[in-house]
């Protein structure tokens, strides 16, 4: 998958979209201002730019995603995890437990993730 790159406030809009796609470009301007606080014109900026990244599509005033979220998410985690944990999911659940407890159904879950997703080689 092509790198995405998205800035703080793209991502919040996109999840505006990711919500509540297909939807209304008037109807995004309206949500964007009372959520984001933001004008009309800086409303059809990030459309227009997120259509340039191909992230979103904007035909006939209605406005969908291309990218999901789901992918952005793996992705964004992906870069995270190299950038600041040296690649190391380990290290990263280690960083992130020692501050934050987790209920024990979340600690099962996990589990499971991690079992599905375990290399029976090592």
């Amino acid at each position: 998958m092509k790198p995405i790159k998205m800035s703080d406030s793209e991502m919040k809009f996109m999840n505006l979209v990711w919500e509540r796609a297909p939807i209304n470009s008037m109807e995004l301007v309206k949500l964007s201002a009372d959520l984001l606080g933001w004008k009309k014109s800086t409303t059809y900026t990030v459309i227009r730019r997120l259509v340039q990244k191909e992230i979103l599509k904007n035909e006939n005033a209605i406005v969908s995603y291309i990218v999901k979220k789901e992918d952005v998410q793996e992705i964004e985690g992906k870069e995270l995890i190299s950038k600041v944990y040296e690649g190391s999911i380990k290290i990263f659940l280690t960083a992130f437990l020692s501050k934050e407890k987790i209920s024990k159904k979340e600690a099962e879950e996990l589990k499971k993730m991690i079992d599905a997703h375990t290399n029976s080689e090592d």
